[in-house]
């Protein structure tokens, strides 16, 4: 009964209006940046590259893209492409790209807003994202609590079943474990982690985020370098799929466009986050070099394209070269990855599989925790006693999804992601012009040849929602910390 309520809202959801909001919502936000995505690609990978420093009331700039990442790259970048594929066809990977292109802008307005909106809490680290851009830009203090409670469930809670789920699903099919030892042990791992609050998650991070992922990407090269003939054949299927040009049967089961297109931007999504407001809450967290709310946007940029563009692409192809989708299904999830690159580099691919997923999901539950302590902290007025209590229940959930069946908790987080974004891109279109405003700010600053730096008394009119205590139009710490301005722009 529940799992059908669930089903036929997802439906509504991801099958109508979602499609409509984020495709719409990243075109809008593309043109009106004169596609900033692409035009301002090399300045953004320059600044998250560069800017590894921050202060004591926040996080660098590197720190908050290693966190950020973390949250994105896990169940969607390995268990989630193999379900799209399995589901929908080569299609989907089509799709996947496309939002991903345009939620590169939708991420650099929501992260920007963050930066704008952003706060000190009692210990005086920064705080802030959607549920704080909704109460103090909007003035919709509802609708922040409505964004939190939903971004609670899903992260907190339900995203997190996910993660540990998939690992679970890894190592007991590489290795035959008992999926509650294996729960014990993530219930361990992560308590160690989250204890410490958003500085430990954020150190972790910065640690295994880039050698995890270079490490992933470089199986993928050699996985492609040994199929290159067949690369161009599999491309041209992708976009044919996509657009059902050429009908993919696997399984007795023809795909059709319709299906790419919804699996597609739903995995995609799950995956990449834009436009979901989910990674805002970590993007509020910096201290940005250059000191600018637009800086941090561009960074939030690169977390997209590199998720999605670049470790689906490379779990897609390792999927589609092997040939092993064509007679899998939904509930293979992680087991289709493994089997394709077993199919690929013999037996030792598994355990690669099942080492990156441990570390890929395992930094997606420490990170997943990091944005539900924030708005957490928005609901309660910074309840320390609220976030202990809210510790153990991720902490439960995580015992949980290690032994729970993979269809319900997927699209468990289907529907609260789904909610989730459609209150976010509601206030994105609402704060555009903010949004607008101050990353041509940045970029006037730019294009004059001086490092950008944020002064809101520039913006009276915003001057009354800030923060007394942040954006007095401070230069970065030193000139050398800041990135070259007529650099790759």
């Amino acid at each position: 009964m529940v799992e059908t309520i669930v089903n036929f809202l997802n439906s509504l959801l991801w099958g109508k209006l979602l499609v409509y909001a984020l495709v719409g919502a990243g075109l809008y936000f593309t043109v009106r940046l004169l596609f900033i995505q692409i035009t301002h690609f090399g300045h953004s990978a320059k600044l998250m590259v560069t800017s590894r420093e921050g202060c004591e009331s926040g996080l660098s700039s590197f720190q908050v893209f290693c966190t950020s990442m973390a949250a994105r790259v896990g169940a969607g970048n390995m268990a989630g492409v193999a379900v799209a594929v399995s589901t929908a066809g080569p299609g989907a990977v089509f799709w996947m790209w496309v939002i991903a292109l345009l939620g590169m802008a939708t991420a650099m307005v929501e992260s920007t807003l963050a930066q704008v909106y952003k706060v000190r809490d009692k210990d005086g680290q920064f705080r802030g994202g959607p549920s704080y851009y909704m109460e103090k830009g909007l003035g919709q203090r509802w609708m922040g609590v409505l964004f939190a409670i939903f971004l609670i469930i899903s992260f907190g809670l339900v995203f997190n079943a996910v993660q540990a789920n998939t690992i679970t699903g890894a190592f007991s099919g590489v290795f035959g474990w008992q999926p509650e030892w294996i729960g014990v042990f993530l219930v361990v791992a992560s308590a160690l982690v989250i204890m410490g609050g958003l500085r430990k998650v954020a150190r972790v991070s910065e640690v295994i985020v880039p050698i995890m992922a270079l490490a992933y990407i470089a199986i993928a090269f050699v996985v492609v370098a040994m199929n290159i003939s067949q690369l161009p054949g599999i491309i041209v299927l992708i976009v044919k799929s996509a657009f059902g040009w050429q009908e993919v049967a696997a399984g007795g089961v023809a795909y059709t466009a319709s299906q790419a297109l919804q699996a597609g931007i739903a995995r995609g999504l799950f995956s990449n986050e834009a436009g979901m407001g989910s990674a805002a809450n970590v993007a509020a967290s910096a201290s940005p070099t250059p000191n600018h709310p637009a800086s941090q946007g561009f960074v939030q940029m690169v977390g997209v394209f590199m998720d999605t563009i670049v470790i689906c692409s490379a779990t897609a192809a390792i999927i589609l070269l092997s040939g092993e989708w064509g007679t899998a299904t939904s509930e293979d999830g992680i087991q289709l990855t493994i089997s394709a690159l077993t199919h690929h580099v013999g037996t030792w691919g598994g355990l690669f599989v099942a080492g990156s997923i441990l570390l890929f999901c395992f930094t997606s539950i420490i990170a997943n925790y990091s944005y539900a302590e924030t708005n957490v902290l928005f609901l309660t007025g910074n309840s320390r006693k609220a976030i202990l209590i809210f510790k153990l229940l991720v902490l439960c959930m995580v015992m949980f999804g290690a032994v729970a069946k993979i269809s319900v908790v997927w699209h468990l987080a289907d529907l609260s992601m789904g909610l989730m974004a459609l209150v976010n891109i509601l206030a994105l279109v609402l704060l555009s012009g903010v949004a607008m405003r101050v990353i041509n700010d940045y970029r006037e600053q730019l294009y004059a040849g001086v490092t950008p730096v944020f002064d809101k008394r520039k913006f009276p009119d915003l001057q009354a929602q800030i923060a007394e205590d942040i954006w007095n139009g401070e230069p970065a710490k030193t000139v050398e910390e800041a990135v070259p301005v007529k650099a790759n722009i």
